[in-house]
Parts: structure tokens; sequence; C-alpha cells
């Protein structure tokens, strides 16, 4: 391996979970880090990684700086972890001779307006949209909505915000409670774009499936797919469960496999991880998102590979540096992650039952996430969860009932929070 490939260039948010995780793979393969990050300017290191402080919300001129900031490092491949990072890295690899998804590729993925209209042109499934500024009248958008409707800010991830409605009245109190979330202080602060804007799509009823894949100019190989067995009908949609192998039948999970591939391809994405969400029903696949970053949070720890069972972030690191071992297979047990849901809005006070569940048979790790005394939100408001539960056994099933054990054993105590007004805007917050 040359020397210029021995160094990852790591494109964070400062709160993401994924970040150690992705520097601990580098360390473990022998390659260095630098992590580009949405922190602050103004203060000193105050991590001590010597990150590069960006502001991703201006992805151009945060390549430019980025680039600037790597000057003389030998940087062998970009990552970004996240839907804002995206933009960035794809702006940057082209100064820094690096291969990576095109800009245009990546803003068609960046806004679900827009990757919506790409697959639509494209003749892909995606169910019926349009969108609407929020200052329009509400009467004139009302006369173009089929209910049940699902209505989604464009850029948010996580399902943050997202809420079916089956009538008028609750499409216009989905609209004032999204509006609500956009115009918060949390949000503005990220200078997003779109945030005066929403989706509306037609409610597709089915079942929901995650795929986890690897592109290798423009080829996807399809690492894992997920079955969702949690109901995720609304009106809110936080995810819960994901267990892989599927328990589908093999042709349909081809028909996901080829959906797949044909909306990476109409979306012009080329190279790194695939995150992609469907939904399945009689009609076949449908496409809900498709994203050029790994899954979120920590669920990526649910897939190892090959005899030594290394982790998704090292493969995805052995891909994108060209190394040895990225064409390892996903290990032949069955295994599962739940993504622990948030019950109610509130300050988290007690976890409790946390031993109990990890003795219970199948369950491999638990990582609360959450931490006592914060606040946290349930959706739509919310997008982090409690923590992971993560099990492994011989089958599907068995994995699943691990983690509904482990879940039910586990008790959270949340308390409300008193309204307090934010000192800026004096807006009030519960």
């Amino acid at each position: 391996m040359s020397q210029k490939q021995r160094v990852l260039l790591l494109l964070a948010s400062k709160l993401g979970y994924q970040t150690r995780s992705f520097a601990e793979a580098a360390q473990r393969l022998g390659i260095g880090v630098i992590i580009g990050s949405d922190r602050c300017h103004q203060l000193d290191d105050p991590w001590a990684d010597g990150a590069i402080p960006l502001h991703f919300e201006e992805p151009e001129h945060a390549a430019t700086v980025l680039a600037e900031g790597v000057r003389g490092k030998s940087v062998g491949a970009i990552l970004a972890l996240g839907d804002r990072q995206t933009v960035t890295a794809a702006y940057a690899a082209r100064p820094l001779e690096l291969t990576y998804n095109s800009p245009r590729s990546v803003e068609n993925c960046r806004s679900k307006l827009r990757q919506r209209e790409v697959l639509q042109k494209a003749s892909l499934p995606v169910p019926d949209f349009f969108s609407f500024a929020l200052k329009e009248s509400l009467d004139s958008v009302m006369r173009r909505v089929i209910f049940p409707c699902v209505i989604k800010p464009l850029r948010l991830a996580a399902s943050q915000g997202v809420i079916r409605a089956n009538n008028s009245a609750e499409f216009l109190t989905a609209v004032e409670r999204v509006a609500r979330l956009l115009s918060s202080p949390e949000l503005q602060v990220t200078r997003e774009a779109d945030l005066d804007r929403l989706l509306v799509e037609r409610y597709i009823p089915g079942t929901e499936f995650a795929l986890e894949g690897l592109l290798d100019a423009g080829h996807l190989r399809v690492l894992a797919l997920f079955d969702k067995p949690d109901p995720l009908e609304g009106p809110y949609f936080e995810e819960s469960i994901y267990v892989t192998p599927s328990r589908l039948p093999a042709d349909l999970q081809e028909q996901i496999s080829r959906c797949a591939a044909e909306s990476v391809r109409a979306l012009g994405l080329s190279e790194g991880p695939v995150h992609a969400e469907f939904r399945l029903n009689d009609c076949g696949p449908w496409v809900l998102e498709v994203a050029p970053r790994p899954i979120g949070g920590l669920c990526s720890r649910v897939l190892r590979f090959g005899p030594q069972r290394v982790f998704l972030e090292e493969l995805i690191i052995r891909n994108a540096l060209r190394m040895p071992g990225a064409g390892l297979q996903r290990e032949s047990d069955a295994a599962g992650v739940m993504m622990i849901p948030v019950s109610c809005s509130g300050v988290l006070e007690r976890v409790e039952g946390l031993q109990e569940a990890l003795d219970l048979p199948g369950i491999d790790e638990i990582q609360i996430t959450a931490r006592l005394h914060d606040f946290i939100a349930a959706w739509p408001e919310g997008s982090s969860y409690l923590g992971f539960i993560f099990a492994r056994g011989e089958t599907p099933d068995f994995v699943e009932s691990a983690l509904r054990k482990a879940h039910s054993a586990l008790r959270f105590t949340i308390a409300a929070r008193l309204p307090v007004a934010h000192p800026v805007s004096q807006q009030s917050f519960a």
C-alpha cells in the first residue's frame, strides 16, 4: 500500500455516534484519521482530536476550508458519516483527487423532494408527491392532498418531523406541528436549507425493509437486507427493530436489490456506502429513501464480516482505501438491533433492568446512549433514541424474540420537563 493511502478523511457531526467507531476501526487497520466536524470554530480544539471545524450548510466553502486544512497530508480516501456531510465530501473530493460520488449525485439525495423528482423521472416506484412553502395558503394546498398522506420536512433525518394524516383535520394539525419544529432555535441554528417547505406524499401501505450496500465504480454490492418487523403505519415513524438475514422469499429480496441498484444508478451514485429504505406490498418495492452514507447511529455494530468478524466500519474503510479484505462476506449467524424507542418526551431520570436484559439468551450488547438527567424528545420532534440493544442467534425469529424480551426487561423513568423560554427567541419549549 502506498503512503498516500495511509490517511482517512472523516466528515462527521460533533454529535454523531459513529465517529469514534470509525476512528477505532481505522486505528486497528493502522490508518491515520483526520476529522472534519461541524463544531464551533472559535473553540480551541475542545475534544483534543485536531478536527477541522466546518460549516456543512455551506458545502462548497466547507470543501475549500477542508482542502486547505489537509494541505500536505497524504489523504487516501474521504468518508461522510451523515447526510449533511455528503455534499461537502463530494466537493472536497475533486481538489483532493479522491474517488467519491459527484456533487450532483449527492445533491440528488440530499433533498427528499429532489430525490423524488429524479426517481420519478427514471420511472422508479415512488409515491405521488408535491411540495409547498409554509407561507402558502393551506386552503389551496388542501385541494392537492390525497388521503392518507405523509407530511415530511425536506431534509431532516431519522423520521424527524414525519407525520401521517388521514383527513383534513389531521393534515392541518400535522402541518402546524412540523412548522413549529422547523422554526425551533435548535433547527434554525443549523442554517439547513428548505426549513420553510414541506413534502406531501401519498401514504403507501406495506412492510418496510432496509438495505445496506457498498458501491464500487457504480456496482452495488448488497451487504445485508434487514426486516423491520414492527408495523410503521403512523402517525409517527420512529424506527425500532432491524433483523438480518431477511425472512422474505428469495425472489422478493431480489426485487428489492434490483430496485436499489436501479435507484442508485438513476441518482448518479457510484462510490461508497449506501443505506436505502423500501416499502413492499402487492405492487412490489417502493423507494422511500436512498442515502450515500452508512446506516445511522450505532446500528452498524449489528453487521460483522469474515472469519475475524470485523464490523461494518472496517469493511467500509477497506473499501474506500482499496485495501485487501473489502470483499469479506457477512457472518452466517442471524443478527438484529433494536433502537430503543422514546415513550414520551422528558428528562431521563433512571434506567433499570440492564443486567437482567443483558443476561437473556442471545443478547450480545446493550448501549444506553441517552444521558441521565438530559432531556430527550419523542417523535416526531425527536431524532435520538434511548440506546441500542444487539442480539445474535441461529435464526432471525430467535433474534427478534431476544430483542423484544430484553426491551421488556428494561425500565426507563422519564420525568416531565417544565416549560422554559429560549434565551434568544423567548419561545417556550416543554
